[in-house]
This record gives C-alpha cells, structure tokens and sequence, in this order.
C-alpha cells in the first residue's frame, strides 16, 4: 500500500484556530487563540503535516492575521500544506518561499485552469494541489458559498490531464458534522481520475481513519475530532 498521511487541521479565522460547521461562517467554533501552540501540539503528538486554511482569504477578506499566524506555524518546522485564498502564481510563490511544502488552489483553479497548468509547469506537481469541495455532486467555490455546473470527477480528470498529482475532497454536507468521511465519493473520484485523493469533512472516529486507508485514498485531514477529544492523534497514527 502507499503511503498514507494524517493531516491535522488548523483553520484560520482572524488569527485564530477554529471550525466551522459545513464552512458556515455563522457556524463558528473556536478553539485557539494560539495557532503555534496548536501546531506545536500536534507537531509533539507525532504530525509530519498540517494542512492550514486561510478561511478569511477563502472569503475575500482580509487575511493578514491569518498569514501572521502562518509564518509562525512554519518558523516550528515540518510540512505545511495551505490554502485559502490562493489566487495568482505570485501568491503561490510567496508561499513556498515562506516555507509551505504544498500550496492548494480552491477557486481559482476552478475559475482559471490555466493556472493550474502554469503552477505545475513553474513549481512540479510536489508542490501545487487542488481543493475539490463539493455539495450534492457539484463543486463549490469562494468558500463553498457558490455552486458550480462541474461533478469532482469531471474536474479531476481535466486536472489529471493537466499533470496535477493530488487533490483534497472534501463533502461539504458532512465538514464538521462528525458523521464520518464519505469514503465512496473520495474512493470514486481517485478511480476516475487516477489522482491521489486526500480526503476530508466529517471523521468522527479510528474507524474513519482505517476505512479511509483501507480504500487506498493518500491521506486524510482530521480537525473537529480531534480538538474535540474523540481520538488522539497518537491514536490515529497507530491505526
């Protein structure tokens, strides 16, 4: 089997750590006023990643804190995979230069392909991957508040043409729910495309986590369940 990461979530929300029900911005929990000391925790519990979203980028609103908070997460170390708010090929490159591994389109790939294709061409595939959120079969775009005509696996195949290597997907209707991760349509969308698909919304328990690397998918990202004590991450990593 190939390998299989676990990535602890840290979402951003001006300068904080938080989740949001279903990416509802009126859903909000918070958890952290600190990311670092997040990050430092589950950097301690045995994290090779973390996956980082910019929830106010993801929004078209200011992310400065956001950003802040970012270059203290990277100044402990490790891999950081982000997103939110990712719009041009500067924007990618001042990332990586900053210190992210891997940086993640969302709307922008969906609005400018052409952009995905120049990311790869300018930085390799290691380094540029593709959120691919979606509702009811239908990609979700500018923080999952607009609805597309594109279906995952529509889009993932284009994708896999253009030479990307990995893509997030996320069920919106199950994100922050703790109603267990749609394995099936994470599962299909791999088939289909023949991409590694890291999958996310809605892990609840160990079960998850073993029923997500049993259909050989590439990774999975945890937060609410986490934060919320239903397994350590120590746990999951033994599974």
């Amino acid at each position: 089997m190939t390998s299989f990461i676990l990535y602890p979530a840290i979402d951003l929300r001006q300068g904080r750590v938080v989740r949001l029900r279903q990416g509802d911005p009126r859903r909000e929990t918070v958890y952290s006023d600190d990311p670092q000391e997040t990050a430092r925790r589950w950097r301690a519990a045995g994290a090779d990643w973390l996956h980082v979203v910019n929830l106010d980028g993801a929004f078209g609103l200011d992310a400065a804190p956001n950003l802040e908070a970012l270059r203290r997460i990277l100044a402990l170390g490790g891999a950081v995979q982000f997103g939110g708010g990712v719009q041009t090929l500067a924007d990618i490159e001042r990332l990586l230069a900053m210190g992210v591994t891997r940086v993640v389109l969302g709307t922008a790939a969906v609005e400018n392909p052409d952009l995905v294709r120049q990311a790869l061409q300018r930085f390799g595939p290691q380094a540029v991957a593709v959120a691919l959120d979606a509702r009811d079969g239908r990609i979700r775009t500018h923080g999952w508040q607009q609805e597309s005509d594109l279906s995952p696996q529509v889009l993932g195949k284009a994708l896999a043409c253009a030479g990307l290597k990995t893509v997030l997907f996320t069920d919106i209707a199950r994100d922050g729910l703790g109603n267990g991760i749609n394995v099936e349509a994470s599962q299909a969308l791999a088939r289909a495309s023949g991409l590694k698909v890291i999958a996310s919304g809605g892990a609840a328990s160990l079960d998850d986590v073993r029923r997500v690397r049993a259909a050989g998918l590439s990774g999975l990202v945890i937060g609410r369940a986490l934060y919320e004590g239903r397994f350590t991450l120590q746990e999951a990593l033994t599974c």
